[in-house]
C-alpha cells in the first residue's frame, strides 16, 4: 500500500495535526495550557494524549493486530472517560483522523492518487471508532464500580462511626 508509505513518511506531521485538532474539542483555557505545556510532568494529559495519538497512527500505518490497535486507542481512550465529555465527544478524535489524512496528503489526493487505499483505509478507521467505542464503555464501567465501591465503603464507615452493625444491612 503506497499510501501507508507516504503517511510513514509524514506520521510526526501527521500525529501533530491530529493532536491540534483533538485540543480544539477543549473548552479554550484547557486547550491553550495544552498547547502550551509539553512536559509530561506539568501536563500529563497532553502527554498522554499525545503519545497515544502517536501509537494509533503506527498502529493504523503498521496494519497492527485487534489488541494492539486497542491499546493504542486505551491510551487516549482512558483520559476521555474520565472527563466530563459524553461519548459521542469523547470518540470524535477517532473520526477526525480521516480530515487529518486529507488535510495532510491533499496535493495528492487532488491529482487522484490513492483513492482505493484512502477508502480502505477510512474503512479501518471506522473499525477502530467501534474497537474505541468497546474501550471507552469498559472504562466508563470500571469507573462507575469504583464509585459504587468507594460510596460503600463510605456508608460502611459511618455506620460503624454510629455504633450500627454493618453486616445487619
Amino acid at each position: 500500500m503506497k499510501l501507508l508509505s507516504l503517511l510513514s513518511e509524514r506520521k510526526t506531521s501527521l500525529t501533530d495535526r491530529w493532536l491540534h485538532r483533538l485540543i480544539e474539542s477543549y473548552p479554550p483555557a484547557t486547550a491553550i495550557f495544552l498547547k502550551k505545556e509539553k512536559d509530561h510532568f506539568d501536563n500529563p494529559v497532553g502527554y498522554q494524549v499525545s503519545r497515544g495519538l502517536g501509537r494509533i497512527v503506527e498502529a493504523l500505518i503498521q496494519e497492527m493486530d485487534r489488541d494492539q490497535v486497542v491499546a493504542a486507542l486505551d491510551e487516549v481512550i482512558r483520559v476521555r472517560a474520565l472527563q466530563n465529555f459524553s461519548p459521542s465527544q469523547a470518540l470524535a478524535f477517532i473520526f477526525l483522523l480521516k480530515n487529518v489524512i486529507r488535510e495532510e496528503l491533499a496535493a495528492e489526493l487532488k491529482a487522484g492518487q490513492f483513492s482505493q487505499e484512502l477508502q480502505e483505509l477510512e474503512s479501518r478507521i471506522d473499525g477502530m471508532a467501534l474497537l474505541g467505542f468497546d474501550a471507552y464503555t469498559q472504562r466508563r464501567e470500571r469507573l462507575y464500580e469504583i464509585r459504587v465501591t468507594e460510596v460503600k465503603q463510605r456508608v460502611s464507615g459511618f455506620l460503624r462511626s454510629k455504633g450500627m452493625d454493618v453486616n445487619s444491612f
